[in-house]
Formats: C-alpha cells, sequence, structure tokens
C-alpha cells in the first residue's frame, strides 16, 4: 500500500493559537457527568498573510477533536466502577475526544464543547504536538 504525503499540508503550530478572549467569569454550572471542553483556537491569518473568515475558523474548530477543560460537573468521575483510577482529566488539561461526540454550544460568544466524561479519549500535554494528517496516511508493510 503506498503511503500519503502530506508535504504541503501545515502543521498544528502554524493554525493553532492561543485565544485572544478570556472564557467568562462565570460560567454555566454542569449538572451530572459533563465535561465543558473549549475547542483549541484558530489562527486569524495564514503564515502568507491571507485572512481566514470567520466562517473557515469555526469550522477548522469544530473539526478539531482537542480541547481545553474549562469546568467538570459535579457527578463526573464519580462512578468508583468505571473510573477506578480516579478522573481521566481536570480543569485546564488539554484533550482529546470523538470527532461526531458532544453538543456544540456558543456561551456568551465563545464556542464550547459539552461531554459526557466517559467521552474524553485521552490527555495530551501541548495540542501543537499532535499531527494533524495522522489519519491521512497508511504505513502497512
Amino acid at each position: 500500500m503506498q503511503t500519503v504525503t502530506m508535504g504541503r499540508s501545515i502543521k498544528n503550530d502554524m493554525w493553532i493559537t492561543q485565544e485572544e478572549v478570556p472564557n467568562p467569569d462565570i460560567l454555566p454550572e454542569l449538572p451530572g457527568y459533563h465535561v465543558l471542553i473549549r475547542p483549541v483556537s484558530i489562527k486569524s491569518e495564514t503564515k502568507g498573510g491571507i485572512i481566514l473568515p470567520d466562517s473557515t475558523k469555526d469550522d477548522m474548530a469544530y473539526l478539531t477533536t482537542v480541547g481545553q477543560v474549562v469546568t467538570i460537573g459535579d457527578l463526573a468521575y464519580q462512578d468508583k466502577e468505571k473510573f477506578s483510577k480516579g478522573p481521566w482529566c481536570k480543569v485546564d488539561d488539554y484533550v482529546c475526544y470523538g470527532k461526531h461526540s458532544g453538543q456544540k454550544i456558543k456561551y456568551k460568544g465563545i464556542r464550547y464543547i459539552l461531554l459526557y466524561d466517559d467521552q474524553i479519549i485521552m490527555k495530551v500535554e501541548n495540542p501543537k504536538t499532535l499531527d494533524p494528517t495522522y489519519n491521512l496516511s497508511t504505513n502497512i508493510e
């Protein structure tokens, strides 16, 4: 099988940026087993100086599968049988989740994703270290 090369694809550090807009002082109260995630922010301009429209940035933000934990519901990770080793994440952690997981919401003008506690796939130290093309290449020998 042939390996797909992504020679002109952009790496995460080229489009992920630190969000200019801070989270609101008062966040929504999460009932039950929910975890509120803020998807990583997308740069407003490409390396070549092309300004991206808001619709493109919004699409890219929701197509990404990594975000920062903003708040955790009062019952999340309390099931000792299911989470015998403790919580999978905490506030301010960067986590990965399924592409079509969760409920997309907008709260005080900021986009969030509301997940159940068991929809977190993994924790990552820095979202810029993830390879955005990993699912497009195959290395079968």
